[in-house]
């Protein structure tokens, strides 16, 4: 039987542990299934079947909504990801427009309608995206201004024959409309882990020696840069290549929106939803739950 340790304050200053065992603490504990969270301790006194969930928005889901994260109270305590974007969007129906083309993320994870969802998890709901250690350098969201001279730096050895970068600009215009600055917003650990995996790609599809990723956040004028990719390897080949792979996936999958400033209004620019095929289907030994 899984138990929660709390502390307690007692009014002479000292603290004690307990076992919690309360409907409000189950919560707060989890539960380890054979997955990640566990099987529900049904089997403790006091344990409810139901769970509050913290779900974060981003991009034009906080700005519609003009919260960055909404709380769903008494759930099922087994919830599927399309269930918990149907409570999002009865909560919001100003958000309706944008039903179909949402995505939830589980854990810093791309997952399907039928992904069960638990207390223990981390809960995005995803909008289509606009496309200290040595990694930690390599792949960064950042609100920073970009140091082109420095990723090419990162990437390059004396076994590199080449390196090929891509800089995405700040244009002033964009159909025809006058832009006036940019405001880019991320989910920055997954945005992180999904620019790892697309450098995982890149090495395995090509003889590469190193790639490097940043990508700017917050507002940007017109001539600054907003991506920055790096690509070395022995020939050059290889890593115009692999460059130009990256980038295009890097606009699919990782969790980064524009939004476009112009004069008279602004407009979130916003490409295709993440294909089904990547978000990860329900666990096997979860399925029959």
């Amino acid at each position: 039987m899984l138990e929660c340790p709390i502390q307690i304050s007692n009014t002479n200053g000292h603290s004690s542990y307990a076992t919690a065992r309360l409907d409000c603490l189950t919560l707060e504990c989890g539960y380890q299934n054979s997955d990640r969270c566990g099987a529900p301790p049904v089997s403790r006194p006091g344990y409810t079947d139901h769970m509050n969930l913290t779900v974060q928005l981003f991009a034009s889901l906080a700005q519609t909504t003009g919260q960055r994260s909404v709380l769903l109270e008494d759930l099922p305590d087994i919830t599927t990801a399309d269930e918990i974007s149907a409570a999002v969007f009865q909560r919001f129906p100003q958000l309706a427009e944008l039903r179909e083309s949402v995505i939830v993320a589980v854990n810093e994870e791309y997952v399907r309608g039928t992904f069960p969802i638990r207390a223990c998890d981390e809960v995005a709901l995803i909008p289509p995206v606009s496309g200290g250690a040595p990694n930690n350098e390599r792949f960064k969201i950042t609100a920073d201004v970009l140091n082109i001279e420095a990723l090419h730096e990162l990437v390059r050895t004396p076994a590199a024959g080449a390196v090929s970068l891509f800089v995405g600009v700040v244009r002033e215009n964009n159909l025809g409309r006058d832009v006036d600055y940019l405001e880019y917003e991320a989910y920055p650990p997954m945005a992180v882990k999904k620019m790892r995996e697309i450098a995982g790609d890149l090495h395995s599809r090509w003889e590469i020696t190193d790639v490097a990723m940043h990508h700017r956040t917050g507002r940007l004028e017109i001539g600054e840069a907003s991506v920055v990719i790096a690509v070395a390897s022995a020939h050059r080949k290889a890593s115009l290549e692999a460059c130009h792979y990256a980038i295009d996936r890097l606009k699919q999958i990782v969790p980064i929106w524009k939004k476009e400033v112009w004069t008279d209004g602004e407009h979130w620019i916003e490409g295709s939803l993440t294909p089904h095929d990547e978000a990860a289907p329900a666990p096997d030994s979860m399925k029959s739950e």
